[in-house]
């Protein structure tokens, strides 16, 4: 999915990311929250997201409110992930700039060795993000542009639908 985001100056930025659970409470995408989407989403907890399926002509535009999953959560998804990921997640300085793919392969090779067989422990700056949606529109494509369009906004505990026009 791409996930939109908004720095300080109020700039849109947008990246894809993996949808890794969804529920009642929202969808979730794991981070490292000294990248630029984690710090710009520490300023604005506010994000998009947008799903698009061209075989399919459909989409799913979701915008909301962010908050951290807890602890336990992170943790439990991080158990899950391969060793080399997580070895990558402590290795990567997510967006910096780097010289040389050596560096990252080397300091990946270190902390291969520092951990050996241990488990190897979740960062505390990596953790997933919640989107909690506050609207959710769907959109199919049509032939002649007379495509179909659906609103769900949430209103406290319910939710409202309007058709818009394409």
């Amino acid at each position: 999915m791409c996930v939109s985001t908004v720095d300080p100056k109020g700039r849109p930025d947008a990246r894809m990311v993996l949808l890794k659970t969804y529920d009642e409470r929202g969808f979730v995408f794991y981070t490292n929250l000294h990248s630029p989407k984690g710090k710009q989403l520490h300023h604005q907890p506010y994000a998009a997201l947008t799903f698009y399926w061209e075989p399919l002509k459909k989409q799913v535009r979701i915008q909301g409110k962010t908050e951290s999953v807890s602890d336990a959560e992170a943790d439990a998804y991080w158990k899950t992930r391969a060793r080399l990921s997580q070895l990558g997640a402590w290795a990567s300085k997510q967006s910096e700039p780097l010289s040389s793919r050596t560096i990252l392969v080397k300091d990946v090779a270190k902390l291969a060795i520092q951990y050996g067989v241990r488990p190897v422990p979740r960062p505390a700056w990596w953790t997933g993000v919640r989107v909690i949606p506050q609207s959710i529109e769907f959109w199919r494509g049509r032939l002649n542009r007379l495509h179909d369009r659906f609103l769900y906004t949430r209103k406290g505990d319910e939710w409202q639908v309007q058709r818009l026009y394409p």
